[in-house]
């Protein structure tokens, strides 16, 4: 008898795994979608260097004229040739400080009540509140802070100018505290009052981007801190605090961004002058707006090119203070993390 004889078949090779290609279409309500973001998304930047470019253009026979000293020349005779953007902006950068350091605690502490303590009733409404002062217009602001504001502010400016003026920016120069006679009219359409005005109109910017960033704090990191043994403030501070780094910053700097453009307010308030002045109690002081503001009815020919360079200046750096205020914001919403 012979053994029988099995025959193990040979596998074929196999073939290499090859990603199978995925491909979508999109339906025509898509198609129309993507397409109208699209064309709103480059109308916005179309519209962003067609400012630019005119002002640019508008502005190249004052730049010629006044060359780099356009930048340090504290003067604004145009007439002569002798002028400059230095006193105003250092006067916007001024106001635009005084605003933003009073506004952020009002905007923090109100943020955090509203996304973290308010009743869901009273959130509502504060929402709506918060949101309608932005809506108010400026000239509103402007009418308030002149006939209402600034009597209190000057017994406010005087009490710190008098505990306070070895600090150079609280001093005033030629006030004599010990005499009772003397005018207390130095102290009126000072910076610092022109810097509480914008600062109520920055509240409302700051608020909503704080409140908006403190809402998406994860839930299960609230309870998680809860659960460890937190109270409310604890896990306020190492949860929702951290979490919304980002969007304090971000905010803050929005909040720079409409301070520095603010116009019709500051003209209404300040009285213009054109030295560089650091005393922000003092009266008088400037800005590029309001400079654009007061003299852009008269302005003809020369002087015309004049306002619209100092406006290109302030237009550049309104523009990088907001690109850099939303990069900061975009970041925070992605990846924020907190301590717990």
């Amino acid at each position: 008898m012979t053994a029988a004889t099995t025959t193990v078949p040979i596998a074929a090779p196999l073939e290499p795994d090859v990603p199978r290609t995925v491909r979508s279409r999109r339906d025509r309500g898509d198609r129309i979608f993507h397409a109208g973001t699209l064309t709103s998304g480059l109308l916005v930047l179309a519209v962003m260097l067609g400012v630019g470019l005119f002002l640019g253009i508008k502005a190249v026979d004052a730049l010629e004229v006044a060359g780099f000293g356009f930048l340090t020349t504290a003067g604004w005779e145009t007439f002569t040739g002798d002028f400059g953007i230095a006193s105003v902006m250092i006067g916007t950068a001024i106001i635009a400080l005084v605003a933003v350091f009073i506004a952020i605690p009002v905007s923090f502490g109100t943020s955090l009540f509203i996304a973290e303590i308010a009743p869901p009733r009273m959130r509502s409404w504060l929402v709506a509140v918060v949101d309608l002062m932005a809506a108010v217009p400026s000239i509103v602001y402007g009418v308030w802070g002149v006939y209402f504001l600034q009597e209190p502010v000057v017994g406010l400016a005087r009490w710190t100018s008098r505990w306070f003026g070895w600090i150079p920016i609280f001093r005033v120069d030629g006030y004599d505290h010990g005499d009772p006679l003397a005018s207390a009219s130095v102290f009126t359409s000072s910076t610092f009052l022109a810097g509480i005005v914008v600062a109520m109109m920055v509240i409302p910017i700051q608020a909503s981007i704080m409140r908006e960033v403190f809402s998406q704090v994860p839930a299960g990191e609230r309870e998680g801190a809860y659960a460890l043994g937190a109270t409310r403030w604890g896990m306020i501070r190492i949860v929702s605090i951290p979490f919304g780094r980002g969007g304090i910053i971000g905010g803050t700097m929005l909040g720079l961004g409409r301070a520095l453009g603010e116009t019709i307010a500051v003209i209404l308030i300040i009285s213009p002058r054109f030295d560089i002045n650091f005393h922000v109690l003092e009266v008088g002081g400037n800005s590029v707006s309001a400079l654009i503001g007061n003299r852009f009815g008269e302005a003809s020919g020369f002087e015309l090119s004049a306002l619209m360079a100092a406006g290109l200046a302030l237009f550049v750096v309104t523009l990088a203070v907001n690109f850099a205020a939303s990069a900061v914001v975009a970041r925070s919403r992605s990846g924020a993390e907190s301590e717990v």
